[in-house]
């Protein structure tokens, strides 16, 4: 008993937690699109309540230490914030939503097969083929729910191969990052960054959506969750899980994302889950599993 409820299982069981938050994301930023707003709108409000609720609880550190560590903050505030959203949102706009969510999931494979390109001491264990395979192949069976039609849009599908692309990078660079750095301090760096680059977006894509509108629970509320619990909460808690665990075995994690996506749009948005649906749930979970199992 004491094994399972060790320091080790409350670290995965945040980065779990932090994972199934995030594919609840999906629900509330439909809602807000729903309700008149610009995706990128959405993103640049949520990374700036985040970055004024870090701002509480960050260091007076401004800068990193070295104009290389800063850059590779950058790039992290690209990767993770402005271009994985603008990409992953733009192939929803012009592509199938069913390849996009099955493409920007299969990011934790990505990410495996970086690492065992550009890092040393990763090595390829049977478990974490296996686990990575079975966990791919349940999120297919969650996303397409037991209709598995694959329509081809190649701009749509090239755009979240980039999505899914920038998130690997993210994970594997944030890893590097924070063997010098605190989860806290990371963060703050990425939202900032995140903000600076979305910038350019609105010259041509200007803010249309009314002040008034903020008044509507609808609006605020789901603004509220993304900024503080999905953005602020959950990036600070992945900066630290990333460190503790590792960028191969935190990014596994990303498979459980399309669960709660399935889940809470049943319960939301009235979409029906079919038993391939929990089928390919299990899949997920015992892939995880599986890939996180140590060796021995």
């Amino acid at each position: 008993m004491n094994k399972i409820f060790s320091s080790k299982f409350w670290i995965h069981f945040l980065a779990a937690v932090v994972v199934l938050i995030w594919g609840c994301t999906f629900i509330n930023s439909k809602l807000l699109l729903n309700h008149g707003m610009e995706a990128h709108e959405i993103y640049a409000l949520r990374f700036l309540f985040a970055y004024v609720c870090i701002l509480f609880i960050s260091p007076r550190k401004l800068w990193s230490e070295s104009w290389q560590d800063e850059l590779r903050m950058f790039v992290l505030g690209i990767t993770g914030g402005t271009l994985y959203f603008i990409t992953e949102n733009e192939a929803v706009r012009i592509g199938y939503v069913n390849n996009v969510s099955f493409i920007v999931c299969t990011a934790p494979m990505v990410t495996t097969l970086l690492a065992l390109i550009f890092i040393k001491d990763v090595k390829a264990t049977r478990n974490l083929v296996v686990g990575t395979i079975l966990a791919t192949l349940g999120v297919g069976f969650v996303i397409f729910n037991g209709h598995f039609v694959l329509n081809l849009n190649p701009l749509g599908d090239m755009l979240a191969l980039c999505a899914c692309l920038c998130w690997a990078i993210y994970s594997i660079l944030l890893k590097n990052v924070s063997e010098k750095y605190s989860a806290v301090f990371i963060t703050r760096k990425v939202f900032f960054y995140g903000l600076v680059t979305v910038l350019p977006v609105f010259i041509f894509s200007p803010w249309h959506f009314s002040l008034n509108s903020f008044m509507r629970p609808v609006v605020w509320g789901n603004l509220l969750f993304l900024g503080f619990v999905a953005s602020f909460m959950c990036f600070v808690l992945w900066s630290w899980v990333s460190k503790q665990l590792g960028a191969l075995v935190a990014s596994n994690y990303i498979y459980l994302n399309p669960i709660s996506t399935v889940v809470f749009s049943a319960i939301f948005l009235g979409e029906t889950m079919t038993p391939m649906a929990f089928i390919g749930s299990s899949m997920i979970l015992f892939g995880v599993y599986l890939s996180n199992k140590p060796k021995g």
